[in-house]
């Protein structure tokens, strides 16, 4: 390591940690030695750090307690003082309390300038399963980019306790290249060896200095706090285990640690900017702006785009159909898959290959090899002749976790042949290659199908398909007694009655299917959640739903 030449500028830094609880009673005690502490601060520093939950610094029983009078005038009197503190002491201070959004309330970091006044705010981006419960999540399934609130001209960026676990967060913060990434943490049960890696590791790999507040959980405690400073090459500046009070330490935020060249090609840089020049990005878990919520997560009323996009405009099931309905928006895709010969899924409709292509016989009776020199652009015009079949594995190449996908297992009997162990293994090893567990779920008609799938994934969700009931309150209650997420009715085997029954019982209602805008309407009305549909752009201009 060696040290770019930039003139030394000190800044000093003052990290605080505070006794968090141990019980409701404390919250006031609390409260008050925070604000001591903030009292305590003087114009020699430059930058104060705080904890996570300043506005609540101890452990309550019911959330709801949160969001009273009191605790909102405790909340803004955390905020005022911090404001005041950074305009007495003209030092940046940063603080995490609640933010009241128009949607919610947020788990937020506030950034104050030396003159007092609102620099920027940091809305926590990994929030805990608690935390979805309570507070406003509408941010969180979107694409963010980070936050950078630039004072004095040093740039800051963030993470929020939970935030640190997440290390792909730090990829994405080192391309903005701050100089300072502050955390704001309420860290409880990790050990202090656990916490002082994470904590070098992350100034490491954003090539930035780490500013981290927690909080104590009794000075004998093996978990919890560790509240540290860290420069970009891993080096502690100062630290606490679970002490209770405050730290100091000067640094220049702009001097940057950089790696020696190493093997011939490379050049001396930052430990993130030596990673990004290697980087291939389709080596690592799916992310980013084009990443679709989970299933579980999307809106209730939706639209699905059945076997793609416009089975009269585009070849249906194909990658050239599925792949234009993600791309104008679609929030799901239905298609069916069958094996062939040899255990590679296609996707295709029917078992047999006429309609759909110039081959004939059925699907299983050829292997990939075979199919691939059928032409199944032929049926569909001049334009799309010699398109391939398109696999399973194909298919999630390109739009694994882009959307929801309404996988259609098709097979014959109760049990699905001729699916074999083999054959769905290979199913659900391509869904885990691409990371796709919670972006899909499989639609199956025959009961012992259901009961196979789900003992190989019980984890996917599965949707019943009309598997032959003389009723749509029985297949209500065929699709509740196999544990299936939901049921696809079928026009006309429902009534109002029974999809009322089926949200009665936990579970999803879709709709096979519709084209017409007032009939889709009329669905929805009755309590449909997912109406699939062979227009999905038409019922999307219709309806405004995705």
């Amino acid at each position: 390591m060696r040290i770019c030449g930039r003139q030394f500028t000190a800044m000093k830094a003052r990290i605080i940690q505070y006794r968090f609880g141990p019980t409701e009673a404390n919250l006031q005690e609390n409260f008050d030695w925070i604000v001591s502490e903030l009292e305590s601060c003087d114009p020699s520093l430059d930058v104060v750090v705080l904890p996570e939950g300043c506005h609540c610094p101890a452990p309550v029983g019911d959330p709801a307690s949160l969001l009273t009078a009191e605790a909102k005038a405790r909340n803004a009197a955390m905020l005022a003082k911090c404001a005041e503190t950074a305009r007495r002491c003209g030092a940046a201070v940063f603080v995490n309390a609640r933010y009241d959004s128009p949607a919610g309330p947020r788990n937020s970091t506030f950034a104050y300038a030396p003159d007092g006044s609102a620099a920027g705010r940091y809305d926590k981006q990994n929030l805990t399963p608690g935390e979805h419960r309570t507070l406003d999540d509408s941010y969180t399934r979107e694409f963010t980019p980070p936050t950078v609130v630039e004072i004095a001209g040093v740039r800051y960026a963030f993470l929020t306790c939970y935030d640190f676990y997440f290390v792909e967060q730090w990829a994405s913060l080192a391309r903005v290249k701050p100089d300072v990434v502050i955390g704001c943490s309420r860290q409880r049960t990790d050990a202090h060896e656990a916490l002082s890696f994470q904590n070098r590791n992350c100034a490491y790999a954003t090539g930035a200095y780490l500013l981290r507040a927690s909080v104590s959980m009794g000075e004998d405690s093996p978990t919890g706090g560790c509240s540290c400073a860290i420069a970009p090459d891993g080096k502690v500046l100062g630290s606490f285990t679970n002490e209770v009070g405050h730290f100091d330490v000067e640094f220049d935020p702009h001097r940057k640690f950089l790696k020696k060249a190493g093997y011939v090609g490379n050049v001396v840089s930052t430990h993130p900017e030596y990673v990004e020049r290697g980087r291939h990005p389709c080596k690592y878990r799916p992310g980013g702006s084009a990443i679709a919520p989970f299933f579980a997560e999307l809106p209730a009323k939706r639209l699905c785009a059945h076997r793609g996009i416009h089975n009269d405009t585009l070849p249906e099931n194909s990658l050239p159909s599925l792949g234009a309905a993600v791309a104008l928006g679609a929030s799901e895709i239905e298609f069916d898959l069958w094996p062939s010969k040899d255990g590679v899924a296609i996707s295709i409709h029917d078992c047999t290959l006429e309609r759909v292509s110039n081959g004939s016989g059925l699907v299983m009776d050829h292997t990939l090899e075979e199919l691939r020199k059928i032409d199944f652009g032929a049926k569909s015009g001049d334009r799309w002749h010699g398109l391939g079949p398109v696999t399973f594995a194909e298919l999630m190449n390109r739009l694994a976790c882009h959307c929801s996908m309404n996988i259609h297992i098709k097979g014959r009997g109760e049990i699905g042949e001729p699916w074999g162990v083999d054959a769905l293994d290979e199913v659900l090893r391509i869904i885990d290659d691409h990371d796709a567990r919670r972006h899909v779920y499989f639609m199956v008609s025959g009961a012992a199908f259901h009961e196979r799938l789900a003992a190989l994934a019980p984890d996917i969700p599965r949707i019943l398909g009309w598997a032959g009931c003389t009723s749509g309150a029985q297949h209500v209650q065929l699709a509740h007694d196999l544990g299936c997420a939901g049921l696809q009715f079928f026009k006309p085997n429902f009534t109002a009655d029974d999809v009322a029954r089926a949200h009665e019982l936990g579970l999803r209602a879709n709709c096979f299917w519709s084209d017409d805008p007032v009939e889709a309407r009329s669905l929805l009305d009755m309590g449909m959640d997912t109406i699939l549909t062979n227009d999905w752009l038409g019922l999307h201009t219709a309806l405004g739903l995705r």
